[in-house]
Parts: C-alpha cells; structure tokens; sequence
C-alpha cells in the first residue's frame, strides 16, 4: 500500500462507493443483465432502425454481430479493476482523472445517464398508451398532443411516463439485490413473448416468411462494407454507456470468470438470438399487415386478443423497465455521489437522475430513425473518449496492475493518485480534444459517409493521446503526471 494512502478521507468515500463487501453475483445474473439490455423496447427499435441506412438484412445481421463481440470486449476489458478492487465507475476513473478530477467524468457519464434514463422510460411509456387505447379507445383525444398535451407530450403519454418513473424509482430504493432479483426474471421472459409473437405472425402469414421485404438496391462493395461499419458503430454507440460503467457490476461477482462466461451467453449468444428473432418478427409483418413495423408493441397491439396484448405488452414494458434501472439508473446515481459523497448518497443520486430524466423531455431524442442515429452518435462522441481513457490508463500507462484500493480513497499528496489540485490535466486535455474530433465526425459535412463512427474516433483518440501523453510528461516514481 503506498505510502500517504492507508485511510479512507470522508468528502471521498460513503457505503455505497466504498470497496463492495459482499459478492453475489454468479453468471447468470450477468446474463439476465443482458438479456434485459437487450430485450428492451429500446434494444428492439434501435435494431429495427438499422434497416432505414438501407442494407440487406444480411449485412443488418453481420453488423449486429460484429458490434456485439466488439460490445463483449469492452466489457471484459471494463470489468476487471473494477472486480479486483470492489469499486464502482467514478471511483476507477480517479486513477486516471484524479480523486478530484473524477467529478468530471462520473458527471459526464451522469449527464448521459438520465438522457437514457429518460429515454426508454418514454419508449416503455408509450407501450402503455398503445395497451391503454387498445382497451379503452375512448382515451384517444388524451393521447392526441393538439388535444391535450404539454411539451411536446399528450396528458395520456404524461400520465404513463410518470407511472413508469414512479415504478422504476419503487424498484431501484430497494437496493442492488432486489434489482438483481428483478432482471433475473425480467429479461429471460421476453423470449416468451418474442416465440409467441413470431408463432401467431407465421400462422397469419400461412406459414411462409420471406426476407425479401428488406430487399434494397444493390450497392457496390465499397458502399456495402461503408453501410456495414456504420450500423455496427451505432450498435456499439448504443451499448458504451453500460459498457463504461460495467464495473459498477462487475464489482459484485462472486468471480472474474463468472463476469466473462456471463457476459459470453448474455451478450454473443444471447443478442444473435434475440436478433434473429427480431429480423423474423419484422420480415412477418409486411405479409400480415401489409406494412414493416419496426416497433414491437405497434406489433404486439395488432394481435386479436386484448388479453394476450395486454400480456404481450406488459412485458415489453418489464424487460425495458428492467434495463433502464440497471443501466442508467445505478449507475447516475453512482455518478452523482460520487460528486459529494458525504452529501450524496446512491439514493439521492437516483434522485437526481429521476429529476433530470423528465427535465430533458426525452421524446425529442428517440422519435424517428434520423433522431435515434444523430442521438447514439452525439452520445458516442462523450462515452468513447471515456472508455479510452479508463482502458488506457489501466492496461497500457500501469500496465494491468491492481489497483491500489485504499489511494483511491485518499487526498493525501503521496498517494500514486494524487495530482495537483486533484487533477490530471493530461486527462482533461485528452478528454476535451477527443469529444471535439468526435463532434468533428458528427457535424463536418465533409464526414457525413462516417459520422456514425463517432465513438470509435473518440475512443481511438483518448487512447493514443493519452498512453503518448502520460508518457511524455511522466516524472521518475510516477506512471503519469505528478504533483510538482
């Protein structure tokens, strides 16, 4: 242990954010995790959107592939100083950021949090104003924005997005092992729902399905390889918020091996399933109802029964649910106490977060294939630079090493993370000039055919800027910046 960082300072560590003391978490908690990720209303969308760039739904498939493995790397990568020191996200950036400076990303990443937070509360919302018509038709002018709305939203769309949120905020006060309950069931369920659906579709259609309603213009190889990239880059950009902050479960493992065999069947295995099924779900709507829906619920809400809707949409509604607490709703209000955690606890940063969701008014971001693309890509720009830098950091500056717990905890100036002020301005140099190049890509018009590898450039960016500058400006007895 060094030498300055053998106590825990109170304005940097509370219950939540210290070192996890117990491990409960075997790998098929991890694959639920997933499994709720993945099965989301909003998991559903953002693959069905992928057939709006115009491939194949050949190519569509090899591109959710190619980003899924690239998705399990990420985390594997993520997991481990977070497993082998029992701390959360914004904890581990201060061996990069400083005990202070961590503030900056935690807050970054807090910030993205309840965009997405937002996001698929209103997604899943909107599955309960498609069960609420279905079974009273007489709601329609409430759902009707002209009618009666505000913001931008109906009075019908309000009151579901607020039963939701309530919902979700019941769900996350009792604490991680009831949320690990939760996803345990939530996310394996909608395979249920998906077999079903696709059982009554194929019986509807006759029997035949065809993929022939994906059929676009040939392109050239060169367009083909281009259009690949890009949808398996918005896949990418669409996962890297959980993927940044995995740690923040990978902290409660009962093994390092568990985390990777979870994340195996959960990620790979499990979305390769789940995106046949999706391709075949949407393939059978056009031969049933005339038309391509890409959304599940607009699908589920064609079906006969009110009772097998009212089911069918329900659980939509779980597994998104299910997710969004997991993945956005954890870890802002990790984020968040990590600000001040002697004034903020991982309630109250769940507070923060449940605020700040309705406050971005969220149906802006996610309405329309365009809005989801420009949406996952502005994300990406933040999110890359973030995990390059926690990636270079731990493997390529340290070299792997296991991280001095007790120094992440401590503002002593002899601790190895300890910088002047706090900071290490060779990261926040790094961060800022990686989001720009992102932003770059995003909104150069000269970039257009690639602004969907906003993450990747970010990413690419903070990893080698930040390996060459910490190598530049390294002092003897430091790996990086030290105080003067």
């Amino acid at each position: 242990m060094a030498d300055g960082a053998d106590h825990m300072d109170a304005h940097l560590v509370n219950e939540d954010l210290a070192p996890v003391r117990v491990r409960s978490w075997g790998w098929f908690d991890y694959v639920s995790l997933w499994m709720s990720n993945v099965h989301s209303v909003g998991g559903y969308v953002t693959a069905g959107s992928l057939f709006a760039v115009g491939l194949p739904a050949g190519d569509v498939f090899i591109a959710l592939v190619a980003a899924i493995m690239m998705v399990q790397l990420v985390c594997n990568l993520v997991a481990r100083p977070s497993f082998e020191s029992g701390a959360p996200y914004p904890v581990m950036a201060r061996m990069a950021f400083g005990v202070r400076g961590a503030v900056v990303p935690a807050l970054v990443r807090g910030v993205i949090a309840i965009g997405w937070y937002g996001i698929q509360t209103w997604l899943a919302s909107n599955a309960v104003v498609i069960l609420l018509l279905r079974q009273w038709p007489a709601l329609a002018p409430w759902a009707d924005t002209a009618q009666h709305g505000a913001m931008g939203l109906s009075t019908l769309g309000w009151g579901a997005f607020l039963l939701l949120w309530l919902v979700q905020g019941a769900v996350f006060w009792r604490g991680m092992e009831t949320i690990r309950h939760f996803i345990d069931w939530a996310g394996p369920v909608i395979y249920l729902v998906m077999i079903a659906l696709d059982g009554w579709l194929l019986w509807r259609a006759g029997g035949h399905i065809s993929l022939g309603v994906f059929d676009v213009t040939p392109q050239g190889p060169g367009a083909r390889v281009l259009g690949i990239v890009n949808a398996a880059a918005l896949v990418v950009a669409y996962f890297s918020p959980i993927a940044l902050n995995f740690g923040d479960f990978a902290r409660y493992g009962v093994s390092l091996r568990d985390v990777r065999r979870g994340n195996f069947w959960g990620l790979p295995v499990n979305f390769i399933g789940f995106s046949v099924l999706t391709l075949v779900t949407i393939a059978l709507t056009r031969p049933v109802f005339g038309r391509i829906i890409l959304d599940p619920v607009e699908t589920v809400a064609q079906i006969d029964s009110p009772t097998a809707v009212a089911i069918g949409v329900l659980t939509f509604v779980t597994a998104t649910a299910g997710i969004n607490i997991v993945a956005n709703f954890v870890s802002a209000a990790f984020d968040f106490s990590n600000m001040a955690p002697h004034a903020i606890n991982w309630r109250k940063g769940g507070l923060i977060a449940a605020a700040g969701s309705i406050v971005v008014m969220p149906w802006n971001l996610y309405a329309r294939p365009d809005l989801i693309h420009l949406t996952l890509d502005v994300l990406g720009t933040f999110i890359g630079p973030l995990t390059g830098i926690l990636l270079a950091d731990y493997y390529f500056v340290r070299r792997a090493t296991a991280p001095d717990v007790a120094a992440l905890y401590t503002a002593s100036e002899r601790a190895p993370y300890w910088y002047r002020n706090g900071v290490n301005p060779v990261a926040m140099v790094v961060l800022a000039c990686s989001v720009l190049c992102g932003l770059a890509v995003v909104f150069v018009p000269v970039c257009a055919p690639v602004r969907n590898l906003s993450w990747f450039v970010g990413f690419s960016c903070a990893m080698g800027f930040y390996v060459a500058a910490s190598r530049l400006f390294a002092r003897p007895g430091r790996l990086t910046t030290p105080v003067a």
